[in-house]
């Protein structure tokens, strides 16, 4: 489905890597859906042209859902112990340096698809549903959950947008009870992996094509949409909606929304909140989850 000759004017330059994963995106989002201030205008009772749009790294969990579902594979040994501690200094290594240095992102991207090639995608969407009880039921922050709840009690549709594995993101957009969701697509072939993308990971540009694809597709108004997230790299998405949130902001997207006259919410402790300025690992990785794909990238450095 090309949805080009429709889309609103972009506000942001984009690839055309990110347009065709922005379009997957919204495409299998639709197939697999599920069927600061008090005196804020959303959610709108009975607006059928809006929707809400949620980050999940951050803003809906704890952490990266790719961290998460790479411990889950670990525990099913798809790889060892030393390789484990390896992806942990390549974590952190993410989350202080702030930078996503292009060659490298392509590195660690082509490792992941090389673990899931050959995989069926029902296996591993199995095991997704195990690692969602096991490590992010409990990492939802209430605070977040509230706000989608607000706008699904006001009868708009919820979706979450992510770089993580569209598999993954529409296994927590169903157990929250949320419309459906949004992430990276890596092609399949009767149902097998063959370890490509279709475009490029769910992350920065390609998050604001998605969402604008799905708003042609499902006739929304996206001046009447609301988008949440933590952090500046979804700046994209977030100015493609009239009301954009900063929750729990790192220190770029917290300045930005000052500027711009967002609205922000926070619902991290105090320690936590001085910590904005570390931001979150998403888009690292592509479909494995982030523990498989960084393991991958040392373990080819190593040999």
């Amino acid at each position: 489905m090309s949805a080009l000759g429709w889309l609103p004017h972009r506000k942001h330059s984009a690839t055309a890597r990110s347009v065709l994963a922005g379009e997957a995106s919204a495409e299998a989002a639709r197939q697999s859906s599920l069927g600061e201030a008090a005196a804020a205008e959303f959610p709108v009772i009975g607006d059928e042209k809006a929707a809400a749009f949620f980050d999940l790294d951050n803003t809906v969990m704890q952490g990266a859902a790719l961290f998460h579902f790479g411990r889950g594979l670990y525990k099913r040994k798809f790889f060892q112990r030393r390789e484990l501690a390896r992806f942990a200094w390549q974590q952190a290594w993410f989350r202080l340096a702030g930078v996503e240095d292009p060659d490298h992102m392509q590195d660690v991207r082509e490792s992941a698809l090389s673990i899931v090639k050959g995989h069926r995608v029902a296996e591993l969407t199995s095991i997704g549903e195990e690692i969602y009880d096991e490590y992010m039921a409990g990492r939802i922050w209430p605070g977040t959950r509230a706000l989608a709840q607000a706008h699904l009690d006001a009868g708009q549709r919820v979706w979450l947008v992510t770089a993580a594995p569209v598999e993954t993101a529409a296994i927590i957009a169903r157990r929250l009870g949320l419309t459906g969701a949004l992430g990276t697509v890596a092609e399949s072939v009767d149902g097998v992996y063959t370890g490509k993308l279709v475009g490029e990971p769910l992350h920065g540009p390609a998050k604001a094509e998605a969402v604008r694809a799905l708003a042609v597709a499902e006739g929304l108004d996206l001046s009447r949409c609301a988008a949440y997230s933590d952090s500046h790299n979804d700046i994209p998405m977030l100015s493609l909606v009239g009301h954009p949130h900063a929750v729990n902001p790192d220190t770029k997207l917290r300045k930005h929304a000052r500027e711009h006259e967002w609205r922000l919410r926070d619902y991290r402790t105090a320690r936590k909140a001085a910590k904005v300025g570390l931001p979150a690992a998403a888009g690292v990785g592509a479909v494995a989850g982030g523990t498989a794909a960084a393991i991958a990238y040392s373990r080819r450095r190593h040999t």
